[in-house]
């Protein structure tokens, strides 16, 4: 962790391939991330939140956007007022998932404004949503897991989901895509797409039985003649055994992985090179505070 006197942020970062660092914001003291890739598109906003620029005291200092883990209401309101002021939306244009490590996908509608913020949630298990409709903004929330960003330029569609271990094993990217297609008529050679910041290969250590339903999904079955539209030797891109019979998995490469099989040209995507976990103090992450956290906040919008 690098701070100087400013306490402005240096992030610790994981290359294992072709990445670029995001950009860092800051505006009105709100910190926030957004991608290269995706800042080329004029029509869209997006951004990545930070822990930094909120209201929010002890540990959900200070930009937590979660109203589920304890902190108190007035104090998350504000901060998603003040990413509101970033995006140049009300309040009432959000549209909150409602997590549940699901393959669910809402699409979003101009009735869906404002829901889980300004009015109660309709739906319930919803990790994926997308939307043509501009000027509502998609909003998926984090503190570990996979956030990926999709947007159709040609048909003027985005999508956004929540991709833990079980919606990456559930090809949540892949299916996201699919429903773009299926919805607003995208292609995917036309998406766009970025993996936001996450835990890192280095960081994350699962057990044996989560890594058998990677290799459900991601490994050709030879004996069978299964092809799973993956390469070849998936099993080193996605985990690396120890000593002690657990697994480093990179859930960076099994999403991008996804996307390629949804069709989506690798010159199309950016992943990141920040993780959640290296960076307790910049970013929240569940495994580094033992689950006293708050929540990131990813968001996506058609101007």
């Amino acid at each position: 962790m690098n701070w100087n006197t400013e306490n402005d942020f240096f992030p610790v970062i994981r290359k294992d391939r072709k990445v670029q660092t995001m950009i860092q914001h800051k505006v009105d003291g709100v910190e926030y991330l957004t991608f290269h890739n995706l800042e080329q598109l004029p029509d869209f906003s997006h951004l990545f939140s930070t822990r930094i620029g909120g209201v929010s005291d002890g540990i959900f200092s200070s930009m937590n956007l979660s109203f589920t883990r304890g902190d108190e209401k007035d104090a998350v309101l504000e901060n998603f007022s003040r990413i509101a002021k970033i995006l140049g939306i009300s309040p009432k244009q959000f549209v909150l998932s409602d997590q549940t490590h699901t393959d669910h996908i809402h699409v979003v509608t101009k009735e869906d404004a404002g829901n889980g913020l300004t009015k109660p949630l309709p739906y319930h298990d919803i990790d994926g949503l997308i939307t043509n409709v501009p000027g509502v903004a998609l909003s998926t929330f984090y503190a570990d897991c996979v956030p990926v960003f999709l947007i159709d330029p040609v048909h003027k569609a985005i999508g956004l989901c929540h991709s833990g271990w079980k919606g990456t094993v559930l090809e949540i990217g892949l299916k996201t895509v699919r429903k773009m297609e299926q919805t607003y008529g995208s292609t995917p050679q036309d998406i766009y797409a970025a993996i936001a910041p996450s835990i890192c290969q280095d960081c994350y250590e699962v057990s044996e039985d989560v890594i058998i339903e990677f290799q459900k999904v991601f490994l050709t079955d030879v004996s069978s003649g299964t092809d799973c539209g993956y390469p070849d030797g998936m099993e080193k891109i996605l985990y690396m055994k120890k000593e002690n019979g657990k697994y480093q998995l990179n859930l960076w490469n099994a999403c991008y992985y996804t996307l390629l099989k949804a069709g989506v040209l690798d010159e199309h995507i950016e992943v990141t090179d920040i993780c959640t976990c290296c960076n307790p103090q910049y970013l929240f992450s569940h495994r580094a505070s033992q689950g006293k956290r708050g929540n990131l906040g990813a968001f996506l919008m058609i101007k």
